[in-house]
């Protein structure tokens, strides 16, 4: 059974039930979405979490009736006649903006009718496993300028398990909601005083980011990139030129100085161009692959900013590599090669590829894009690699390939990028002297490899359920002295910790021993140590583990060598 046309037709029986139960509703769209559907509606009161229960119930009295969904064609005058009786302000609006050569349809269920194109199931009966499961509030047609409404979420599957699974995820995805463990764990926060979208890194959030930044610079310099670094802000002219002030100009922060416009930066790859250009460049320097951990800032609405995930300030793992045409297939292969070797690194094993194309408003020439299109798609195919195709949904300046990386619950993230674009190197007169000594324009990728870290960071932290791995963890390890007595022997354990790079702290306060194994197991600390008379007589630590508790005594030295070798191998 098709999912979309059976979550519609939920959407439908839910639109149903909210106007049998508060008939001075008004119905708003109602359509199928990924993992479920939503209805928008208009009402005074506020939909409590006990109408949800409500609604369901009174849905599966409508379901039991197995009304069928009958589609009816009528005119424009009569379907306005139908909703205006009904006082169905929001469908007459839709109503008004279908072209006279369009069909015309309602749905009835029963008593019930709604303006929709469809298609639905034969009959309400064949919907039966559904769950209502949230309320939100949604301005009409997305516009803040038209009146807010409510949302009601819901989700519909064709088996009893199928639903099951899914609630199972969505209960374990809220245990491990990054934007409850983050604050937790203290990670990072986003005070309100600060500025929504704007995060703040807690010492061990920073730390955490430290070691992914280390990580990246040195994977980039063991494939030959080279790193490079440019201003927060930079002169419109820059944008203009660019086609980011046509294209983006309303994501971006532009202010005036001494009379020139300047905009802080939401993308990175004018700089990079600018260093490119700095100086002749021959066939023999190609490929430069300039890296950056480019922090730029995008004017997200408040309304859709969400932790880590949607943020108005983040740092990508940003790079451009400027080839020849000959090198063009290899350099794309080596940079998915990069994004695959790094997602086991982190632990992801699952990920997906989409090649998007060209979008309706784009700069450049049929055959570049063409170009460009098939260079990505060859890379592909060249690996025996599956994709899906996302038509009308690149750069403006090129296609891309997106990686979506599937977490531990099965969710999707977007993650890596690569974009092929043959136009910006033409806008900013990029060349490079070829071997016969005449000038040609080099091709250019944009790609990063995790992309923004902030979202990284926040797909790690639900992946793990924030109990990171070792080599990530920003404390390895803590320490426990039994007593006051065993305190001066865990700060000697925990130097020797440190000066072998193991990130270990003492616990030393005036609590019972048990209290603070309980906190370093809600800190989620992969490794507890505790030591007293008998450890510190033998040279000794009692090891436990978040996962596997008592693991016996060890060698201090057997200890290091047994975390510098899971750290090693990214355990």
């Amino acid at each position: 059974m098709d999912l979309q046309t059976l979550r519609h037709s939920c959407a439908h029986i839910m639109a149903h039930a909210v106007k049998e139960l508060y008939p001075n509703t008004k119905l708003g769209i109602g359509p199928a979405i990924e993992n479920g559907f939503y209805y928008d509606f208009a009402r005074e009161e506020t939909f409590a979490p006990e109408d949800l229960a409500k609604i369901e119930k009174r849905m599966r009295q409508i379901i039991s009736k197995d009304y069928k969904f009958e589609k009816e064609v009528l005119s424009k005058a009569k379907a306005r006649q139908l909703l205006k009786k009904e006082k169905e302000n929001f469908k007459l609006e839709l109503l008004e903006e279908i072209p006279e050569d369009q069909e015309i349809s309602i749905y009835r269920s029963g008593e019930f009718f709604d303006l929709c194109r469809g298609p639905h199931v034969e009959s309400i009966g064949k919907v039966k496993y559904f769950k209502l499961l949230s309320v939100a509030g949604a301005y009409w047609r997305g516009n803040e300028n038209n009146p807010m409404l409510q949302r009601i979420y819901g989700t519909c599957f064709a088996t009893q398990k199928d639903l099951d699974n899914y609630l199972y995820v969505l209960e374990e995805g809220k245990k491990r909601d990054h934007r409850l463990l983050g604050p937790k764990l203290e990670l990072f926060s986003f005070p309100e005083l600060a500025g929504p979208g704007l995060v703040l890194y807690h010492p061990k959030g920073a730390l955490l980011r430290s070691i992914i930044e280390d990580y990246e610079k040195k994977e980039h310099l063991k494939r030959g990139y080279q790193l490079a670094l440019g201003p927060h802000i930079l002169k419109s002219d820059i944008w203009i030129k660019s086609g980011h002030y046509d294209y983006y100009k309303n994501n971006m922060y532009i202010f005036k100085i001494e009379g020139q416009e300047y905009a802080v930066k939401p993308m990175n790859c004018p700089g990079h161009m600018l260093i490119y250009k700095s100086k002749t460049r021959s066939y023999r320097d190609l490929p430069i692959r300039l890296f950056e951990l480019g922090t730029v800032y995008r004017h997200e609405k408040s309304g859709v900013l969400h932790g880590l995930l949607r943020v108005r300030g983040f740092t990508q793992d940003d790079a451009h590599i400027f080839c020849r045409p000959d090198q063009l297939q290899d350099e794309i292969n080596a940079v998915i090669q990069f994004v695959e070797d790094a997602l086991e690194d982190f632990g992801f094993n699952y990920y997906t590829f989409e090649l998007s194309t060209r979008p309706p408003k784009s700069i450049g020439t049929d055959e570049d894009w063409q170009r460009a299109t098939d260079a990505l798609k060859g890379a592909l195919d060249a690996r025996n690699q599956d994709f899906d195709i996302n038509e009308g949904e690149g750069a403006f300046y090129g296609p891309k390939i997106d990686v979506k990386l599937r977490d531990a619950l099965g969710r999707t993230w977007q993650c890596a990028t690569i974009q092929c674009d043959f136009a910006l190197a033409e806008r900013f007169d990029l060349t490079y002297v070829d071997q016969d000594g005449k000038e040609k324009r080099p091709v250019m990728l944009h790609r990063v490899i995790l992309g923004s870290l902030e979202r990284f960071m926040g797909a790690l932290i639900e992946q793990y359920a924030g109990a990171l791995p070792v080599w990530l963890s920003p404390v390895q390890a803590v320490i426990i002295p039994i007593a006051d007595a065993h305190l001066e022997y865990a700060q000697k354990v925990e130097q020797m910790l440190r000066e072998k790079d193991i990130r270990v702290e003492t616990n030393g306060r005036s609590e019972s021993m048990q209290k603070r194994i309980r906190t370093s197991q809600v800190e989620k600390i992969p490794y507890m140590l505790i030591v007293g008379e008998r450890e510190k007589a033998q040279r000794e630590v009692a090891v436990r583990t978040r996962k596997a508790g008592d693991q016996g005594t060890m060698k201090i030295e057997e200890f290091i060598s047994k975390i510098k070798d899971e750290i090693s191998k990214k355990k």
